[in-house]
């Protein structure tokens, strides 16, 4: 009986073993996932976000104050230069120019009285029946009636310009944006003038204010090429150029951005004010190069322990082939890059060779790549 018992533990022991060494055999060889060098186009871009907005965006407003009688104008509507938009109460501004009109007469009259006096006064100097004091006197007094008059004149052209004002017209042709008032609403021209409404010139050509950060500023220049989507028309890609970079910095939360000015044609008026527009500014393009995927640069073979392999941190771009199974490093010297291909200007990469993009292994897989082949 112990000498069964003894042969149903060795059975067990040999068992054990046997599955010990089959789960801590050899690992498995590492597979790759590589992707084929070749030729084709880059085009390294710049990406920004910007708000469509016309080109030329005039703020109506009113040089005088009152409370607003009637509106001639509303949101979207065409409008010509000199076309009546509102109408202030003109109540007080014509009891203005009337009292300045009757102050215009006052003192004409009392200029003509002055110049009868002193018409009369030079005759009876030369008579000598008045002293030359008197004469002045009287020369004086035509004087100050005439200065009297231009003062009336000149008080009474400001109130005809005021009533004037009581009437706002658009000062260009354009379409209404937006309207910032209505009938009955008091406006108060004091310090700043009031906004009455917007009017957008000519909608058929607009523009794109964008904001690029100072990392890509460097990069973007007058009359570059833009592509740009936005979201109420997401199947339909616009193009325009930039017309400006503008050197007034704008700051916050500590990153430095700068406006880009792109213009865009509007023919059908499908883009409007205020839209989000998502830019791709093309820098430059180059037709059949010879490229890699970005991810291909971006890999690092791992040794056992998992750390990077390559005896410490080599400088310069490079890629690794797969050579019996093996990394193998190849250093390149790259140029521009759309970001899911970069262009090898240098070093002993050639089309046809296999690049590793991925150690599936070691989980390093690139989802944004597209597959290859897995050795």
């Amino acid at each position: 009986m112990k000498k069964t018992g003894w042969i149903v533990l060795l059975l067990l022991a040999v068992a054990a073993a046997g599955w010990w060494w089959s789960s801590t055999g050899k690992p498995a060889a590492p597979q790759f996932r590589t992707e084929t060098v070749g030729r084709g186009e880059i085009s390294a871009q710049v990406s920004a976000n910007g708000t469509l907005n016309p080109v030329t965006l005039v703020n109506v407003g009113t040089q005088v104050s009152g409370t607003v009688r009637r509106i001639e104008a509303d949101f979207n509507q065409q409008v010509k230069a000199g076309q009546i938009l509102a109408e202030l109460d003109p109540a007080l501004f014509q009891a203005a120019l009337a009292q300045s009109t009757a102050n215009l007469t006052n003192t004409q009259a009392q200029l003509g009285l002055a110049e009868a006096n002193a018409a009369r006064m030079q005759k009876l100097f030369k008579q000598e029946y008045v002293s030359r004091q008197e004469l002045d006197q009287a020369l004086a007094a035509r004087a100050q009636a005439a200065a009297q008059v231009r003062v009336a004149r000149a008080q009474v052209t400001r109130d005809q310009t005021n009533l004037g004002f009581t009437v706002i017209r658009s000062p260009v042709d354009g379409t209404v944006i937006n309207r910032q008032v209505d009938v009955g609403q008091t406006v108060a021209a004091s310090f700043q003038t009031p906004t009455l409404f917007l009017i957008g010139k000519d909608l058929t050509q607009m523009q794109i204010d964008s904001t690029v950060s100072e990392a890509d500023i460097g990069l973007v220049k007058v009359g570059q090429p833009v592509k740009f989507l936005v979201d109420a028309f997401p199947d339909a890609e616009y193009s325009g150029a930039v017309r400006q970079v503008r050197l007034n910095a704008t700051t916050e939360q500590n990153v430095v951005t700068y406006n880009v000015v792109v213009n865009v044609a509007n023919p059908d008026l499908a883009l409007m004010p205020g839209m989000t527009a998502n830019l791709r500014i093309e820098v430059e393009t180059r037709p059949n190069v010879l490229r890699v995927p970005t991810a291909a640069l971006r890999y690092r073979p791992k040794v056992e322990n998992g750390t990077e392999g390559g005896g410490g941190k080599p400088r310069g771009a490079a890629v690794h082939l797969l050579v019996d199974g093996k990394p193998q490093r190849v250093a390149v010297k790259t140029g521009i890059s759309d970001k899911a291909y970069t262009e090898i200007v240098g070093g002993k990469l050639k089309a046809g060779d296999a690049v590793i993009v991925a150690d599936l292994a070691g989980k390093q897989d690139s989802a944004s790549m597209p597959r290859g082949r897995l050795f």
